[in-house]
């Protein structure tokens, strides 16, 4: 049950990451921003992205969370158990700005815990994927071409998190490029106060959570704003890579499916 869920949310993602580098790629598409009520932008990518993963996980027949979808009251969400959570287009300003840091992000989530993700970054096609039980991989050169692949095919194919390397840099924090806040470079002071050599990396969306699941980065912390769509999934692949997701007091993972779906300032270690 869980490798065809698996399989259908990488080829949701594979697929929505085409429909994405159409637009983006495309010297005469519409990039009209639309501002909605948090005056977060929108764009028509986001919007087909998200049609695109509806349609193939309500093949599944579980109920799915997606932050351009119709988002249900509470009262209905609390019955699901188990339920999709999406951000079909996570870092819409980085896909703005074409820097190329932007992100499909595709989890499953049981119990209020992300036991699956699936992470895709579509210019520099790279794949992350995890389940609880078979762990979480990377897969470099990957499109929409593989989106029928087995999950077999495709762990064959990829490289196991956390990857193995040398240590060099010393210990490395990640940061956001966009939101960088006070709290968070007070942080960073205290880090560099233990650690001595401490080394800044800044990239946006939810490769910051992929950065310390594959071991490139020690620690993420984020104190400002973030839903549970932007890291759900990246919270899937950090826990099958050994990693995972905290609540400020470095001992309390982040629940999913909240009444309310802003997270807790985190740490990712």
């Amino acid at each position: 049950m869980q490798e065809e869920r698996l399989s259908c949310a990488i080829r949701a993602a594979l697929l929505a990451g085409k429909d994405i580098l159409e637009i983006y790629n495309n010297p005469h598409s519409d990039f009209a921003v639309e501002r909605k009520a948090d005056n977060s932008p929108l764009t028509i990518a986001d919007k087909r992205s998200n049609e695109r993963i509806t349609a193939l996980l309500e093949e599944t027949a579980l109920p799915i969370l997606s932050e351009e979808g119709k988002h249900t009251d509470y009262d209905v969400r609390k019955t699901w158990k188990t339920l999709w959570i999406v951000d079909p287009l996570d870092g819409t300003k980085e896909f703005i700005k074409r820097n190329g840091e932007f992100t499909v992000n595709i989890a499953l989530v049981e119990n209020g815990i992300p036991v699956l993700g699936v992470i895709y970054v579509p210019v520099t096609r790279t794949l992350y994927f995890a389940e609880e039980t078979i762990g979480a991989y990377k897969i470099a050169d990957i499109d929409h071409r593989s989106a029928g692949l087995s999950v077999d095919d495709l762990t064959e194919r990829a490289d196991r998190l956390p990857l193995e390397q040398a240590d060099t840099k010393g210990f490395v924090v990640v940061a956001s490029r966009s939101h960088l806040s006070p709290e968070t470079e007070d942080y960073i002071h205290r880090l560099e106060q233990e650690y001595g050599d401490v080394h800044i990396i800044s990239c946006g969306s939810s490769l910051k959570i992929c950065s310390v699941a594959e071991g490139t980065a020690d620690i993420y912390p984020r104190f400002a704003p973030t839903m549970e769509w932007d890291t759900a999934a990246g919270h899937a692949i950090a826990r099958a890579a050994g990693k995972n997701v905290y609540q400020t007091d470095e001992k309390t993972p982040l629940r999913y499916n909240k009444e309310d779906l802003l997270n807790p300032w985190f740490i990712v270690k």
